[in-house]
């Protein structure tokens, strides 16, 4: 490795976005603060492109992109919807190992994999062979959220403890165990627990003032799913006083018809978009925000003081978000309503009841998971030289 020290560490940065932009926006934050900290980063990406990501100063690889092909993610298509056939999925594992013998990292990080991203073993167990190959080999860490998906099929957390024992010479764990731990949503952790790091959150930095302000603010993350959410917003707009300010933020991977539909017949109080790069300056005034249970969004919330609305996704049997929005209800940091059978009257009520309460405290817990991620790896190298 010393030879990769001469200058700057090499970091190698794989992750894998399958329908929202979430996993990408996490670890865009992330290698921006390698690259702040001194580290040469490539990051390669294998979904469809997302603006503003992976973000300055890193190099990144762009496989052919591959998306879910169904909710539960259990199958893959191309940027096109057509199946991902054996030849594709062949030619992107060859252009992946390609880069990361290019590369010659220091350390290779891999967002998800082994604890989710099975559907990418067709080129990720080649990567981790090449890496045991390699001379001298780098460092691998996963990546991963503090929140798993629950009901895996059987075997699969054994599996998974077997390939990070194998493997992995450290699991980043994005998070503050005081609002979760990762035990709670993966069972055999004790089996790992040597191997981990918590980060914190990986939230962004402090937001500055916002160029305007919106009393209300509904997001849809990246939008492939979240029509409903924005239409139920859209009509409880209508409903309630035309003094206060709306955003509606459908996100880049709205279908375009939704969002015609969407646009049309809006009340004069309501501004509709599909993206926002300031949406977390622009929650710091905000008086209520109403969006899903992601990470990253939950990330800007907490930066923030504005009341949240949260409607968890659960298609395909999806529990990650729900055990997120929980949490916060727990914690008086959110209000949850259903994504099953949502109305604009839900949504009317319970933006009636967050005005009708101060503006939330600031919270306690570790939101600077980016930075601390990058020092964290800094000091496994400088164990590893010592």
């Amino acid at each position: 490795m010393a030879e990769g020290l001469m200058t700057a560490p090499r970091i190698f940065f794989y992750v894998q976005h399958l329908l929202g932009i979430g996993h990408i926006a996490r670890a865009s934050r992330i290698a921006n603060a390698l690259v702040q900290d001194g580290f040469d980063v490539t990051v390669v990406t294998g979904g469809l492109p997302v603006p503003g990501f992976p973000g300055e100063g890193v190099r990144t690889v762009v496989l052919p992109a591959v998306v879910a092909s169904n909710a539960g993610f259990s199958g893959l298509a191309d940027a096109d919807g057509r199946p991902a056939g054996a030849d594709f999925l062949a030619a992107r594992r060859d252009l992946l190992l390609d880069a990361f013998h290019a590369s010659r990292p220091d350390v290779v990080i891999i967002e998800a994999f082994p604890f989710g991203r099975r559907q990418m073993r067709f080129e990720l167990l080649p990567l981790l062979a090449a890496i045991e190959e390699a001379d001298p080999r780098p460092k691998l860490l996963s990546s991963v959220r503090d929140i798993l998906q629950e009901n895996r099929k059987a075997g699969r957390d054994a599996e998974t403890v077997k390939l990070v024992r194998d493997h992995f010479d450290a699991v980043l764990v994005h998070g503050d165990p005081d609002f979760v731990r990762l035990e709670d949503t993966f069972p055999l952790t004790p089996e790992i627990a040597d191997r981990m790091r918590y980060t914190g959150l990986v939230a962004p930095p402090p937001a500055p003032e916002p160029a305007e302000i919106f009393d209300i603010i509904a997001s849809a993350g990246g939008g492939a799913v979240g029509a409903e959410l924005i239409g139920a917003a859209k009509e409880a707009a209508a409903l309630l006083p035309d003094h206060l300010r709306w955003l509606l933020i459908a996100g880049p991977n709205l279908p375009e018809a939704d969002f015609v539909k969407l646009s049309q017949d809006a009340v004069a109080n309501v501004t509709l978009v599909r993206f926002r790069k300031d949406f977390p300056s622009l929650l710091r005034r905000a008086k209520v925000s109403i969006s899903q249970a992601g990470y990253n969004t939950v990330g800007d919330l907490l930066r923030s003081e504005c009341r949240a609305i949260l409607i968890p996704f659960v298609a395909g049997g999806e529990t990650e978000q729900t055990v997120r929005a929980e949490r916060l209800q727990a914690l008086d940091l959110a209000e949850i309503l259903p994504e099953q059978g949502l109305t604009a009257d839900h949504v009317k009520e319970a933006v009636e009841r967050a005005l009708a309460v101060p503006r939330q405290r600031p919270v306690s817990l570790d939101l600077e998971g980016a930075e601390k991620t990058a020092a964290i790896i800094r000091s496994m190298i400088a164990e590893s030289l010592a």
